[in-house]
């Protein structure tokens, strides 16, 4: 099947896609603020470029979009039908990098903590998401 948008088209709509600031990162920086958490976001000082660093913690939060980072059994994470070899390499390539510079940064003493979009997105699953994240950041919780 061929992509319904133009190359021109589709590669206007690909450079719309930020890397940071996103609405679901918003929501969870906000939640924390909220909570009294005082926090460092998007700190290139880290490998990784966290999304949010809280030193006081010693913790590292990173908020993923299912589909760059390859959440598996996530509908979000379903890969487009057009060019399939591509995007499976390079979203694999994603998830080595994150599995490196997760085990890099925890072998320098961090608590890391991810985030999938799917947890944030959904409304129902959101409430709970945070309050445990909560949990986490103060050393109660770390399950991922």
């Amino acid at each position: 099947m061929s992509d319904i948008f133009s190359k021109k088209k589709r590669s206007q709509i690909m450079s719309k896609i930020g890397g940071k600031d996103t609405r679901i990162e918003k929501i969870v920086r906000s939640y924390l603020f909220s909570k009294g958490f005082r926090f460092r976001k998007n700190d290139k000082r880290y490998p990784g470029t966290p999304d949010i660093v809280l030193p006081k913690y010693n913790t590292i939060i990173f908020v993923h979009g299912c589909f760059w980072h390859g959440h598996e059994n996530c509908s979000y994470s379903k890969l487009p039908e057009t060019r399939k070899d591509f995007w499976q390499e390079k979203i694999t390539r994603n998830v080595k990098r994150d599995r490196r510079v997760k085990a890099l940064l925890e072998n320098h003493g961090w608590r890391v903590i991810i985030i999938w979009q799917c947890e944030i997105k959904n409304i129902k699953l959101r409430t709970t998401r945070l309050s445990r994240l909560v949990g986490e950041i103060q050393g109660e919780n770390t399950s991922n």
